[in-house]
C-alpha cells in the first residue's frame, strides 16, 4: 500500500526522464504493435522445462529493441516472474540471489516507475520464498542484496519491506539476536512515518523473536501492539489468522488452553476459507494439543482430588480428538502430521509412556521441528510420568525403587531423580531410602484443626499488640 506514496530524491542512476517511446502516443502505439515476438517468446516456453526457459526468458528481458512501452512492460514483468520460477524449479539459487539487483533486470528496473519496481521485486521475493522454503540462506542473501540495492538507490519505503522480511527469514534460521535488532531498528524508522501495515507485521515478528528467546511479558506486549495498529486499519485474513494464531500461541504458553483453542480456531477457520494448507495444517495440530494438553489437566487434576492420580481416563476428550480427525476438515488435511498428534492423543488418554516414547520417535519429525509442541510435550511426559509413578506407588507403603523402574520400565536413576523432585514438590509424602534402595510412602494425614486454629489466634494477637505498641509510641511523644 505504501510502495504508492514512493517520492524519495532518485538517484543519479534513475535521475533520467522516461524512454522516448513512452512520450508520443504514435510511437508508444507502433512498439505496442510490435511486441508480438515477445508474446510468442513467453507463449513457448509453456510445455518447456526450468533449463531451456531460462535463455529465453533472459532473451525476452534484454532484448536489443529495448521497448518499454506498457505492452512490453507488462510481458517483460511476466517474464521477470517465469525467470524466478525457472531459476528455483532449476535449483540455481547463485542466479536467484543476483536476479533482481544483477544485470538482467536493470534496464527493466530502470525504465518503468518506482511503485512497480517495488511491487516486481516484492511478488519475486515471496514467489522465491513460496517456492523455496527451506532455502532460507538463500532468501537471506536476496533480502541483503535488495537492502544494499534500495540503500544505493535510495528506495526507503522499499527497504523497510524488505528488511521486515528479512527479520522473519532470521527468525525462521534461530537468529534470534540478529533478528531482533534489525527488528528494534526498523520499528523506530516505522513509529516516525506511522505506516499502521508495516507496523502490524514487524510487531508481529517482534512477538515472535521474543516468544522464541522466552520473554513472555516482552512477546505480549509487542502482540498488543500490533493488534493495536492493526485495529486502525483493514487487515487481510492471511495477517490477521497469523496475529490469531499468535495469541493462541501465548496462551497456550500460560496453560489457558481453552482460550489458545479458540484462538486457533478463529485462524484455522481463516485459513480454511483461503485455502493455505501450509498454514492451516500447523494451526490444525495446535488445535489437537489443546485439547489433549487440556483433557489431561483436567483428568490428573479430579485424579488427585480422588487420590488416584493418573488413572481416570477421560473419554470426552478421546471423543472431542476423534471428532476433529473425522470431521470434513480433519478428512482435508490428513496426512502424517494429524496422524502424529492423534497418537499422541491415543497415548495421553491410555496413560502409556512406552507408547507415547515410541510415537515421538516415529513421528519425530513431525513433532520435534515445531517450537511450541516440542515445548508442551515435554511437558505432556513429565505428567504421564509423574501419573504413572503415583499409579504404580499407591498401594506400597515401602516399596523398592527398583522395582518401580522395573514396572515402568526405565532406568534407575531416572526414577529414583523424579520420585525425590515429587517428594520435594508435594506430590506425595514420603523419603527415599538410599542405603537400602527403598521408597518409603506416608500416609497423607487429616490438617489438625486445633493446631490451624490456634496458630491463627497466635497471628491476630501479634497485629493486635504491634498496634497497640504503636499507640502506646505516638502517646509518648505527644507528653514529651
Amino acid at each position: 500500500m505504501g510502495e504508492s506514496m514512493e517520492v524519495d530524491t532518485p538517484a543519479a542512476s534513475t535521475s533520467t526522464p522516461p524512454p522516448e517511446p513512452v512520450q508520443p502516443a504514435s510511437a508508444e502505439d507502433e512498439e505496442e504493435e510490435d511486441c508480438s515476438d515477445l508474446a510468442d517468446l513467453l507463449d513457448s516456453i509453456s510445455d518447456a522445462t526450468a533449463a531451456a526457459k531460462i535463455p529465453i526468458l533472459t532473451s525476452i528481458l534484454n532484448e536489443p529493441q529495448n521497448r518499454y512501452g506498457s505492452t512490453a512492460a507488462a510481458l517483460k514483468e511476466r517474464a521477470v516472474y517465469a525467470l524466478a520460477r525457472a531459476y528455483c524449479e532449476d535449483n540455481s539459487h547463485d542466479e536467484v540471489v543476483t536476479l533482481l539487483t544483477g544485470e538482467t533486470c536493470a534496464p527493466f528496473f530502470a525504465n518503468i516507475t518506482k511503485a512497480k519496481t517495488a511491487k516486481v521485486v516484492r511478488a519475486v521475493l515471496d514467489s522465491v520464498c513460496a517456492l523455496a522454503p527451506e532455502e532460507l540462506d538463500m532468501q537471506a542473501q536476496i533480502c541483503q542484496n535488495i537492502i544494499a540495492w534500495c540503500r544505493a538507490e535510495k528506495r526507503s519505503f522499499l527497504r523497510q519491506r524488505v528488511e521486515a522480511k528479512m527479520a522473519s527469514v532470521l527468525f525462521q534460521q534461530d537468529k534470534y539476536g540478529e533478528a531482533l535488532t534489525l527488528v528494534d531498528r526498523l520499528l523506530v524508522e516505522l513509529k516516525k512515518l506511522d505506516d499502521k501495515q508495516l507496523l502490524v507485521e514487524v510487531h508481529l515478528v517482534e512477538s515472535k523473536i521474543h516468544h522464541g528467546l522466552r520473554g513472555m511479558a516482552k512477546s505480549k506486549a509487542a502482540l498488543t501492539a500490533s493488534r493495536t495498529s492493526a485495529n486502525a486499519i483493514y487487515v487481510a485474513p492471511s495477517l490477521q489468522s497469523q496475529i490469531d494464531m499468535m495469541s493462541g500461541v501465548l496462551h497456550c504458553e500460560e496453560g489457558d488452553y481453552d482460550t489458545a483453542h479458540s484462538y486457533f480456531l478463529e485462524a484455522f477457520e481463516q485459513l480454511d476459507q483461503l485455502d493455505d494448507r501450509e498454514k492451516a495444517v500447523p494451526c490444525l495440530k495446535y488445535m489437537m494439543l489443546c485439547k489433549i494438553l487440556d483433557g489431561l489437566n483436567k483428568a490428573l487434576g479430579i485424579s488427585a482430588a480422588t487420590g488416584v492420580a493418573g488413572i481416570r481416563s477421560d473419554h470426552k476428550n478421546e471423543a472431542d480428538i476423534s471428532g476433529m480427525i473425522t470431521g470434513k476438515r480433519g478428512v482435508k488435511y490428513a496426512g502424517r502430521n494429524v496422524d502424529a498428534m492423534s497418537s499422541i492423543a491415543a497415548a495421553a488418554s491410555k496413560r502409556s509412556l512406552k507408547e507415547y516414547e515410541a510415537v515421538l520417535t516415529e513421528y519425530s519429525h513431525e513433532l520435534q521441528d515445531d517450537l511450541l509442541i516440542k515445548h508442551h510435550l515435554s511437558t505432556l511426559q513429565e505428567q504421564l510420568l509423574e501419573s504413572n509413578l503415583i499409579r504404580i506407588i499407591e498401594p506400597y507403603s515401602c516399596v523398592e525403587i527398583e522395582h518401580v523402574a522395573s514396572l515402568i520400565d526405565m532406568p534407575l536413576p531416572v526414577v529414583e531423580k523424579k520420585l525425590s523432585q515429587m517428594i520435594l514438590d508435594g506430590k506425595f509424602h514420603g523419603i527415599l531410602d538410599q542405603g537400602k534402595g527403598q521408597l518409603i510412602v506416608y500416609e497423607e494425614a487429616d490438617q489438625d484443626q486445633a493446631m490451624e486454629k490456634g496458630l491463627k489466634v497466635i497471628e491476630n494477637m501479634d497485629k493486635v499488640v504491634t498496634s497497640l505498641f504503636g499507640r502506646s509510641q505516638a502517646l509518648r511523644s505527644m507528653m514529651v
